[in-house]
């Protein structure tokens, strides 16, 4: 006779789930151990840039007029007379004349101003296409 004989015609079925009891367990301690060392923890220091604001703005720059709709504008600004500007409607258009204006005239600054109502991301746009074209200085006016 075998032992399964002994025990009669009743068999064991396996239990097929996850106890998930001891993960809360250690979930819980994590918590706990987590929320007691992040004050003790010191943010490191940040050193940001300083923008100073200067305190006599430059007499002649490029100006680049952004408005909300999209559209954008590029002229030379001077004290003896602004030159005409002109309207460009996408971005390659306004960078091309960007950097037929910077190397006819490498020393100008520019100027960026803007609607309040623009997207953050077209005036960062702007200032990285000015970089790549070589201009340095690069101030901004919101209106």
């Amino acid at each position: 006779m075998t032992t399964s004989s002994m025990r009669g015609t009743r068999t064991r079925k396996f239990k097929s789930e996850i106890n998930v009891v001891p993960y809360i367990d250690v979930m819980l301690v994590l918590l706990i151990i987590f929320m007691v060392v992040a004050p003790l923890t010191t943010p490191s220091t940040i050193d940001l840039p300083k923008a100073g604001r200067s305190t006599q703005p430059p007499t002649d720059y490029i100006e680049i007029e952004l408005k909300a709709d999209g559209s954008a504008s590029i002229g030379i600004h001077s004290q003896s007379g602004s030159q005409p500007y002109e309207g460009a409607r996408q971005r390659d258009d306004l960078v091309k004349r960007l950097a037929a204006i910077h190397n006819k005239h490498p020393d100008l600054p520019l100027m960026i101003s803007a609607d309040k109502n623009i997207k953050y991301d077209d005036v960062v746009q702007t200032i990285a296409q000015a970089n790549k074209t070589g201009i340095a200085r690069v101030g901004l006016s919101a209106r």
